[in-house]
């Protein structure tokens, strides 16, 4: 019933910058955070930046002063400016949006990620 579109991933050097966007569609009454997450091969999927409806930000610790994630809630749009960018950013990046369908029904959907890959 919700769906999420990601895009902006790529190939980059080290140093360099990239920016991904996630739309979420369907039938959405409300948002309340939207984040983003990514995996590396064999390591588990972690938290990247979360923001929330009023605008509160909370980052990984390996990301800050780097990446800077923004909304857009007339579109249900999440993005993540990704500065400075290390190869140990490497990884499927995954956004994930929590909202509210009706007026009792909550969902939390995923996107299908975006690989980013940042060469030394």
């Amino acid at each position: 019933q919700v769906h999420l579109v990601e895009s902006g991933g790529g190939l980059v050097q080290a140093g360099g910058s990239l920016r991904l966007s996630c739309v979420a569609s369907g039938s959405i009454f409300s948002i309340n955070a939207m984040g983003w997450y990514r995996q590396a091969p064999g390591i588990e999927r972690e938290l990247v930046a979360v923001i929330t409806n009023g605008g509160s930000t909370n980052y990984a610790d390996s990301v800050k002063g780097r990446f800077s994630i923004s909304r857009d809630n007339a579109k249900n749009t999440v993005y993540l400016q990704m500065n400075s960018l290390k190869p140990e950013d490497t990884a499927a990046y995954y956004c994930n949006v929590e909202g509210v369908l009706g007026p009792a029904t909550r969902f939390s959907s995923w996107g299908q990620g975006t690989q980013v890959t940042v060469s030394s």
